[in-house]
């Protein structure tokens, strides 16, 4: 087998190296899972809950390790490294917390002459195909609820983070959780493939591109397997007339920059209400031109490379198209020194943009970002609506009617209100349109990794 190069954007040097299983070795150790999942399943609830929180616990002790391996692996500020083991923490603490509450069978009768109920079972063998963007925040999202509701899981990480996949895999093995039941394996897109459509595995969780989607939902079809797809997003903030400026400001420009844009749920377009549009522009330009891009390693760098140059090229590609056809920039390369014209790429903001060009419409999933005049909110509406995507919306307002009233028109999983690129756990994280479908976390969110079973049970 060809061996999977990890290329660290930081160096442009070779961070890791690692041969994929075969398809022989990629099935049988499916099969080990599979034999391995009854015997976990039959383990009490809070057996399981416990050694997950027990294998959250050892992950987050090899946070300082985990925080150089994500500037070495993906280009993610040492400073904020760490900063994924706080929402890998919450979301596991509330799954944990609504599991045994969720999974209760639902008596619907229980007499003398019948009982009744509704159970929820385990689906199985659950495969996680994860991101390298946030490597432990999108795993956790369905090996948390899939291990308690108690499936095993296998785990395939982007080649891009290798090492996450390592790591989960270590700190659950120190926990308790048996081998078996929790496996970390590095496959090619074939092999990968090619286990969807043998029906090796139960459910298929993938978070990633549009076009990963439908590659796996080719490998699905006709083998009824459920699958749960988070493909993207092209988020609209919009500002209206009322808003607090400064905490839009600082909120939708922190959505849009951080992890250089690298964000699902990251802030990609931005509508303002022409009253405040001006003054809005001008706190974006000065809050951008305070960044620090540069070495991934350095304490003081607050904005790393891009995970790969061919996604900083892509973010470069729509940032031209836009130039060429009326677009404004507003921000001097020159203020970043460190781009490098590969990985290391400058951030952008562009004014006089429009829905024509591609920056606007397409994925950027980078540090760029489109701002654009509105006068209404039906205008504004409009164009939030106007995209193939459908993750979440900002709306920034102190009208709290007001922003019911366009949430329930805006056409997204989640909207938010005066925050944005936050997930909670408590909420299901779901989307529309090419953004995929299915859902994670939540009450929900244990539904995905079990199935409904029905007892009629006649007493006599």
């Amino acid at each position: 087998m060809t061996p999977i190069q990890l290329i660290s954007p930081a160096d442009g040097t070779v961070y890791a190296e690692r041969i994929p299983l075969s398809p022989d070795a990629a099935g049988a150790a499916v099969d080990r899972a599979r034999q391995a999942q009854q015997a976990w399943a039959a383990r009490p609830l809070e057996d399981r809950i416990a050694l997950v929180r027990a294998g959250v616990a050892q992950l987050t002790a090899m946070q300082d390790r985990i925080a150089r391996d994500l500037a070495g692996q993906m280009g993610r500020p040492i400073r904020f490294g760490a900063g994924e083991m706080g929402g890998v923490n919450a979301r596991t603490d509330y799954m944990a917390q609504i599991a045994a509450e969720t999974l209760a069978p639902q008596v619907i009768e229980d007499s003398d002459a019948f009982r009744r109920l509704i159970a929820r079972e385990p689906l199985g063998v659950v495969f996680v195909i994860a991101p390298w963007n946030y490597p432990y925040l999108t795993a956790i999202n369905t090996i948390v609820p899939a291990l308690i509701a108690g499936n095993s899981v296998v785990l395939k990480h982007a080649s891009q983070t290798l090492l996450a996949g390592e790591h989960l895999a270590e700190a659950f093995h120190a926990a308790g959780i048996p081998e078996d039941v929790f496996q970390n394996v590095v496959l090619d897109h074939a092999t990968t493939e090619g286990l969807i459509a043998a029906r090796a595995f139960d459910f298929v969780n993938f978070t990633g591109s549009v076009a990963g989607g439908r590659a796996i939902e080719r490998a699905a079809a006709g083998t009824f397997v459920p699958l749960g797809l988070e493909l993207g997003g092209k988020d609209p903030g919009y500002v209206r007339a009322d808003a607090d400026l400064e905490a839009a400001v600082d909120t939708l420009m922190d959505g849009a920059m951080f992890n250089s844009g690298q964000c699902c749920c990251g802030i990609e377009r931005i509508y303002v209400h022409d009253s405040l549009f001006d003054a809005f522009v001008e706190r974006a330009v000065a809050w951008v031109n305070a960044l620090k891009l540069g070495d991934p390693n350095d304490p003081e760098t607050t904005l790393g490379p891009m995970a790969h140059l061919r996604f900083a090229q892509a973010v470069r590609d729509q940032i031209s198209d836009a130039v060429a056809q009326g677009a404004r920039p507003l921000i001097d390369p020159a203020n970043f020194p460190a781009d490098d014209g590969g990985a290391y790429l400058a951030p952008q903001v562009l004014v006089d943009v429009d829905h024509s060009m591609r920056v606007m419409r397409e994925e950027s999933f980078g540090p760029v970002v489109g701002i654009m005049k509105v006068a209404s909110d039906d205008e504004a509406l409009a164009l939030m609506n106007d995209s193939p995507y459908g993750l979440t919306a900002s709306i920034w307002t102190r009208d709290f009617d007001s922003a019911a009233q366009i949430g329930a028109r805006i056409q997204t999983g989640t909207v938010f209100m005066n925050r944005a690129d936050y997930l909670d756990p408590a909420l299901c994280w779901t989307g529309c349109k090419d953004t995929g479908r299915g859902g994670s976390l939540s009450w929900l969110g244990y539904l995905a990794v079990t199935r409904p079973k029905s007892y009629h049970l006649k007493k006599v």
